[in-house]
């Protein structure tokens, strides 16, 4: 007959077996076009950066949209690159004991607490939503790197280039800038073609959730939304401070 030491070991390590260590990546995309002046901020450490947080198969990211009481988070499959985004890393930041339907909850409160329309370029961006999950994830807020552009344009607001605080159109492999209209609807039509749609993370209490056809517009659509006549010139979708947000940093939003 077992001794009870033995059986309160036994025990202790099924207990420990039970927990599942479930692992929290950082997925990290430069939105500078390819080329010299990306790879040398990237090495500097201040380039422009989007981030996403993998958990599960699924990675969480934040983008801004005009429409009030709507969650700015969404998820895609991982590496799922941003419009004129290039994947340039991805970091294993740690892992949390809590069970799936604990991870749901913080999700969905992090969902609430990052609206669409509470999106700004300095102070709440994709990657203060990286810092706030990976806190709530695992105790520790993510990498300080991921933000430095937005530190260095918050302290040096009249110094730093407009253009390094918001990403610029993206260009072609020549560097011919390319026609955001084009571009966007390009992008959005690879999506539509794929499995890799990006989606609002459900929020309790909204009708109709995410309805499972958002992706990332193309402007050429949001035009057509906003004016109802399918050509006139909606206004441009802007970030909390009225600066116009950029493709990459646009969270999907419901078809109505």
């Amino acid at each position: 007959m077992p001794s009870k030491k033995s059986q309160k070991s036994t025990r202790s390590h099924r207990s420990t077996l039970s927990l599942q260590k479930t692992e929290i990546i950082i997925n990290v995309y430069d939105l500078l076009p390819p080329g010299r002046v990306a790879s040398t901020l990237w090495f500097l450490g201040t380039s422009l950066l989007h981030s996403g947080v993998v958990i599960n198969g699924k990675e969480y990211a934040y983008g801004g949209h005009d429409r009030r009481g709507v969650t700015g988070v969404y998820w895609t499959r991982p590496q799922t690159e941003p419009p004129g985004g290039t994947f340039k890393c991805e970091i294993l930041h740690g892992f949390t004991l809590a069970p799936q339907n604990e991870i749901d909850v913080i999700i969905r409160e992090a969902s609430e607490e990052f609206g669409g329309t509470a999106y700004n370029l300095l102070t709440k961006n994709c990657n203060h939503f990286t810092s706030y999950l990976c806190q709530r994830l695992t105790g520790r807020p993510g990498p300080n790197w991921l933000n430095r552009a937005a530190s260095i344009g918050m302290a040096l607001p009249c110094v730093v280039p407009r253009d390094w605080i918001e990403a610029p159109d993206f260009d072609t492999a020549e560097g011919e800038l390319l026609d955001e209209d084009d571009n966007a609807d390009e992008s959005s039509r690879m999506l539509r073609l794929s499995s890799e749609q990006p989606r609002l993370v459900d929020q309790p209490g909204r009708r109709g959730g995410n309805r499972g056809s958002s992706d990332w517009d193309s402007e050429d659509e949001h035009q057509s939304r906003g004016t109802g006549k399918g050509k006139g010139k909606a206004p441009a979708i802007r970030d909390a401070a009225g600066r116009t947000l950029p493709a990459s940093e646009r969270a999907p939003v419901p078809r109505d």
